[in-house]
């Protein structure tokens, strides 16, 4: 709590609610500060908004700050932080608590991760006893290590399996590296640097083709009624970066910001995350409801919130502005000319 309250502090000196008039007009561009809760791979067309000065395009001059993504949550809803990419479960979690939150953009629309173990785990029956290491409560990463788990036929009280919330991916790889848990879930382009040292993939979520609303841009139904201009740049910035990666002649460019922000060190690890990547993220990213969907049957089903099975997805996606900016031209005409 200490490193989020250091960091929130710098939203005293932002002016997270400053109205927008245009694009183009004479004011300064809008001070924000801007979370996303994992470091990931569909986190990629955020860090080309920045870099490649979409967001400036918009009028926006907003501070990325890493914060991970349960404690991003909070301090949304604690006004701290106006917009963020994290995923639907930690939507969910807020709106199931009575808070505000709603996700207006989707980045990744299927659950999309490498459950791996250690060299000596050679299949299910050797995780029975065994230390799984699941990321932060109720996250994707979580979600992911249950989905997996049942798909390997194992059940953690039956099978005397403990999970352990070891927090973001540094972490989860760490432990799985010293040996204090045997198996974790990671993401693709992490995935594969551990696997290249003899780790074990025991399931590929991303070949069960399960629909799931992971990140996905985030923001309060208040924001978008006290400052609609503000999210709307904000989505336009980051639609504009999903096309620049989708355009084959941006390859060098992508591939150097995956480096950059992703810290991959090889040819082949570079390429494989930047394919993935391209294979992943939607063209048009709009939440689906078929993901939101399987999200809260898998909250409810694996105990992560009972009161998910409540819940309709449009309770934690708001399709409006993203239909809004498909009807009107604006995302088909990213990709013309090319």
């Amino acid at each position: 709590m200490r490193f989020l309250s250091a960091i929130l502090a710098l939203s005293v000196h932002l002016s997270l609610l400053a109205p927008l008039s245009s694009v183009g007009a004479a004011e300064p561009p809008a001070k924000l500060l801007f979370a996303y809760g994992a470091i990931s791979n569909n986190v990629t067309p955020l860090w080309i908004a920045k870099d490649r000065g979409f967001l400036r395009k918009y009028g926006l001059d907003a501070d990325l700050v890493f914060i991970i993504a349960g404690m991003a949550a909070q301090a949304m809803l604690a006004g701290q932080v106006a917009l963020s990419l994290v995923g639907a479960t930690h939507v969910t979690n807020a709106v199931t608590g009575g808070g505000d939150l709603t996700m207006v953009l989707g980045l990744q629309n299927r659950l999309d991760y490498l459950f791996v173990a250690r060299p000596t785990i050679k299949n299910a029956e050797d995780l029975k006893g065994k230390k799984v290491a699941i990321g932060t409560p109720s996250g994707s990463a979580s979600l992911a290590t249950y989905v997996a788990l049942d798909n390997l036929g194992l059940n953690s009280r039956r099978d005397n399996i403990v999970l352990l919330g070891v927090g973001g991916v540094p972490e989860r790889m760490a432990a799985l590296r010293a040996g204090s848990v045997e198996a974790t879930s990671l993401s693709p382009e992490f995935g594969q640097v551990v696997t290249s040292e003899g780790y074990r993939v025991l399931l590929d979520t991303g070949k069960e083709n399960i629909p799931f609303q992971s990140s996905g841009l985030v923001t309060s139904r208040k924001m978008m009624r006290s400052n609609p201009q503000l999210v709307e740049n904000m989505a336009k910035a980051i639609i504009e970066g999903v096309a620049f990666i989708h355009n084959p002649a941006n390859k060098k460019t992508v591939e150097g910001t995956i480096v950059k922000y992703l810290r991959l060190d090889r040819a082949d690890r570079i390429e494989r995350a930047y394919q993935d990547l391209r294979k992943e993220l939607p063209r048009k990213p709009c939440p689906t409801l078929e993901g939101v969907a399987s999200v809260l049957k898998l909250m409810a089903q694996h105990g992560l919130n009972a009161k998910a099975a409540q819940l309709k997805p449009e309770d934690v996606v708001d399709m409006s502005l993203c239909k809004k900016l498909d009807e009107s031209g604006f995302i088909d005409r990213l990709y013309q000319g090319w």
